[in-house]
């Protein structure tokens, strides 16, 4: 294995570790090639390669995708393999895969988010406490008239309503649009202007190497350039003086907890859109990247568990923002396997070097 490896790795690199046999034996990837019969990786690649169809159909079958209407088709490629349909014809919502379908099963009981601040305050919430706190957040943007098709920002921090936000917008069938904690507010207004954003969810600000950095007064700055903004979801989060504009800013305290906590998830198609997020501009202006109930977070859980081999009920965490990709990935991979996520709201070197590894101890990051 490690001389196939190694005359595909570039520069003369070679291998120089592989998992014990028996690590292998018992992982995900060789308990699904055994399944359809395969022997080597190799085998594998090819097959998969040779017949998408047959690969991504099998994936969806192993990581347990639901949908309400099944798709007909699992991809068509008539427009050419750059303009690819998937799951033709099919219905389904990513929140039923990420929490509705866990309530009726033990998963419910599991922990699904652990987080942690940089003053060390922590929060655990399992299956069932974030299915219900989605809920509520999604009625809350049921109640202000948010629905589907409609987009809606997210500048947050890396705290739970973040992640509660995120998941109750695309669970009303909306277009979730993830903006990176840090940015200014040319960038917040460029990208609520691209989507025609309806709504925008934020804090009013975050604590960095203890000091506390306010977010509202950046959001209002970039508001003022976004006409098609009608609401503003604020979460109370660092305790900062805030200025709130009446008829459009609403406190997440006095909207969302009061809120029922069970919460239709809207039936969508596989090929509508869930989210858009940017890249980096490494190569060029930002771009939005459209993302699909079926694409992108499918494409995160096969990752984490064929490629990283997560388990349920096994726990992850990636130092990230949910402005970069990595973030969605981290909530849409853990939660569609059942494994656990970690978040983190803080300096990965405050108050020392050895925070990252203090937060892996402390949580059970494997």
């Amino acid at each position: 294995m490690s001389a196939s490896l190694s005359d595909t790795f570039p520069f003369g690199q070679s291998v120089v570790w592989e998992p014990d046999p028996g690590v292998v034996a018992r992982s995900n990837l060789r308990r699904f090639m055994d399944r359809h019969r395969i022997a080597t990786y190799d085998d594998l690649l090819t097959r998969a390669t040779a017949d998408i169809g047959w690969f991504w159909t099998a994936a969806l079958e192993d990581l347990g995708i639901a949908f309400y209407t099944p798709y007909e088709r699992i991809v068509d490629l008539s427009r050419g393999p750059a303009f690819p349909t998937w799951c033709v014809g099919g219905e389904m919502n990513i929140v039923h895969n990420l929490l509705d379908k866990w309530q009726a099963t033990p998963v419910r009981d599991r922990d699904a988010l652990r987080w942690e601040g940089e003053d060390g305050t922590r929060r655990t919430l399992t299956y069932a406490a974030l299915h219900a706190e989605v809920g509520r957040c999604a009625n809350a943007l049921r109640r202000l008239g948010l629905g589907r098709g409609d987009a809606v920002g997210l500048y947050m921090p890396m705290t739970p309503e973040l992640c509660i936000a995120f998941l109750a917008v695309i669970k009303i069938g909306g277009i979730v649009l993830p903006l990176f904690s840090g940015y200014g507010p040319a960038a917040i207004a460029t990208r609520l202007n691209d989507a025609g954003a309806k709504a925008l969810v934020t804090a009013d600000g975050f604590t960095r190497r203890g000091k506390a950095v306010a977010m509202k007064p950046t959001a209002d700055e970039a508001l003022a350039a976004c006409p098609s903004v009608r609401h503003v979801l604020v979460h109370r989060h660092a305790g900062l003086d805030t200025p709130m504009q009446d008829g459009r800013d609403h406190w997440w305290h006095d909207l969302v907890p009061g809120q029922p906590p069970e919460a239709d998830t809207a039936r969508t198609g596989a090929e509508d859109v869930l989210m858009i997020i940017y890249t980096s501009g490494t190569t060029g202006r930002p771009k939005g990247a459209v993302h699909t109930h079926c694409g992108f977070p499918v494409k995160g859980a096969q990752d984490m568990f064929h490629s990283m081999d997560l388990k349920p009920g096994e726990c992850m965490y990636w130092m990230t923002d949910m402005g970069w990709m990595m973030g969605p990935w981290l909530v849409f991979g853990t939660l569609c396997i059942g494994a656990t996520m970690v978040f983190y709201d803080g300096a990965p070197d405050y108050p020392g070097p050895d925070r990252v590894w203090q937060l892996c101890a402390a949580h059970g990051v494997t």
